[in-house]
Order: C-alpha cells, then sequence, then structure tokens
C-alpha cells in the first residue's frame, strides 16, 4: 500500500474578528441610503470604508505573523480517505 506523501505545509486559520459583519452592514446601509437619504449613504459608506480598513490591516498583521519557512512536529492526518480491505 503507498504511503501518502508529506505534508508541505500547515493550514493557519484567521482568529475572530467583527470587521466582515461590520463591512456588510455598511454597504447595506450605504445601499438604502443612495435610494433614499443621502445620510444615510455616507454614513454607511463610512463604516463600510472603516470596517475593510481594519479587516486589511488585521489580515496583514496575521500574514506577518506566519513563520517564513513551516515544519510538521506533530501528527498529521492523512490527505486521503483510509479504506478497509474488507470491502465493508
Amino acid at each position: 500500500m503507498a504511503q501518502p506523501p508529506e505534508p508541505s505545509e500547515l493550514v493557519y486559520l484567521p482568529g475572530p474578528s467583527w470587521a466582515p459583519a461590520a463591512l456588510a452592514v455598511g454597504v447595506a446601509v450605504a445601499l438604502v441610503g443612495a435610494f433614499t437619504v443621502w445620510v444615510y449613504a455616507a454614513l454607511g459608506g463610512i463604516v463600510a470604508g472603516v470596517a475593510l480598513w481594519v479587516w486589511v490591516r488585521q489580515a496583514g498583521a496575521e500574514m506577518t505573523r506566519l513563520p517564513a519557512e513551516q515544519s510538521v512536529d506533530t501528527a498529521v492526518l492523512p490527505p486521503v480517505a483510509v479504506r478497509r480491505r474488507n470491502g465493508g
């Protein structure tokens, strides 16, 4: 039976953030304001802009904390499904 290749990199997930939700609210308010009162459009645009700026800065800060080279020092699940020999 062939062994799966050694993993070449690990997966890092970003931390929790309120920025995507704030961006969605800001865009929604800006769209509603575009068809009703321009003040709402401006307010929504400001909220969306700030949320996008925060989200991009958080992502950049998390990327700079990643190691330049990765080494696997823990057990990693195989990338292929394990199959039974008895067909069941």
